[in-house]
């Protein structure tokens, strides 16, 4: 004779659908998972011997959470708060860690910038602040806690008196308009800017190609070329980038961008082209302006306010950035310039082949990235 037990199951459409959700699911918790279907098979009239044995739990668990769904619904068959295990560490030890972390490790004459939960961990103990803590502990009181010494805001003080006129006058070539007259189809902007310090490496050995039933291999060594520059010319209406290497930055090796930039049609036979750059060693001052405009005359340099480069578009758009580092690292070929800043007429000589075992840097090499999307 079958035992009817004295705690009906019977959810609502609501309730069993998330019930059902869970009872499917494998990311949840299992317990969760075999609640559900503890209640499902409950609301089914299955008795509780077969649905624990179904389950493979003793047939007390399939009472409990029967009588608990019962009795309060889906929040019910959450866990009950716990005391949990007495505290280990006193307020003060809690406060003493805190209080550690807070303080630059330069005043405890150690050789370190900032904390590691292990590092505070350890110099607790030293300190004798308490005798054995793990690092999770304090990782877990600071993460925890109102005061976070990892975290830090930086900020700058306004250096350029002019910084409202130089930037909406930047904005506004963003939005196409200059000196409050529209732009035309021939005029562009250009946003120019260098990446510098980027590593030249090259692998000791070629690598071999992928084949059917294997995968591309590289050579696990490599060697180093030394240290180049990227310059690059984002076009902020037509999102494509023409850039150039260098060993280092400076006029000359940007004057070679302007060069490239300029040769290049549309921007050769255009109207106007507007270049805008921050306030870099390489395109800084007025003279940088009289020397674009002497070499060329369709070109207009505008300069961003100091400590604005978060205005320049190849600054914040950086798609190009794994395209240089990957031109910055291929094979590249010497070359030598003469003069500081090339004219309309002047022509760069054919490079010629690299020697030696490591690559050699260039001014002359491009590269060109056509992002996807603009921001």
């Amino acid at each position: 004779m079958r035992v009817q037990s004295p705690y009906p199951v019977v959810p609502t459409p609501a309730e069993e659908g998330v019930l059902r959700i869970r009872a499917r699911s494998e990311r949840l918790a299992f317990r969760d998972v075999v609640r559900a279907r503890i209640v499902l098979a409950a609301a089914r009239g299955e008795p509780n011997a077969a649905i624990a044995a179904a389950l493979q739990v003793h047939v007390d668990t399939v009472r409990k959470w029967r009588r608990r769904f019962a009795a309060g619904g889906l929040k019910a068959l959450a866990d009950l708060p716990r005391s949990g295990r007495p505290c280990t560490f006193t307020p003060v030890q809690v406060a003493g860690i805190k209080a550690l972390a807070c303080t630059p490790p330069a005043e405890k004459d150690l050789p370190l910038t900032r904390w590691s939960s292990a590092e505070l961990a350890a110099q607790a103990v030293a300190e004798h602040l308490v005798e054995t803590i793990s690092a999770a502990t304090v990782a877990r009181w600071l993460a925890e806690d109102a005061i976070k010494p990892w975290q830090h805001r930086s900020w700058i003080f306004p250096r350029d008196p002019a910084f409202g006129p130089k930037a909406a006058r930047v904005l506004d070539l963003y939005g196409r308009t200059w000196n409050g007259v529209e732009l035309g189809a021939d005029d562009y902007v250009i946003s120019a800017d260098e990446k510098s310090q980027l590593q030249a490496l090259r692998r000791r050995h070629p690598g071999l190609g992928p084949a059917p039933g294997r995968t591309r291999r590289i050579e696990f060594e490599y060697r180093r070329g030394g240290t180049l520059a990227y310059f690059a010319a984002y076009d902020v209406d037509r999102a494509n980038v023409i850039g150039t290497i260098a060993p280092k930055a400076g006029i000359e090796p940007f004057a070679v961008l302007v060069e490239k930039v300029m040769t290049t049609e549309p921007y050769a036979s255009a109207n106007r082209v507007f270049w805008v750059v921050d306030n870099g060693s390489s395109h800084n001052g007025a003279r940088s302006i009289g020397r674009m405009s002497e070499a060329w005359p369709t070109a207009v340099l505008v300069h961003l306010p100091v400590h604005a480069s978060w205005l320049n578009q190849v600054s914040v758009n950086r798609p190009w950035t794994s395209g240089l580092a990957r031109a910055a690292t291929s094979k590249t070929s010497a070359n030598s310039r003469n003069g500081s800043w090339p004219s309309r007429n002047a022509t760069t000589p054919p490079p010629s082949p690299s020697t030696g075992n490591t690559p050699a840097p260039t001014s002359t090499n491009t590269c060109a990235v056509s992002p996807n999307t603009r921001t």
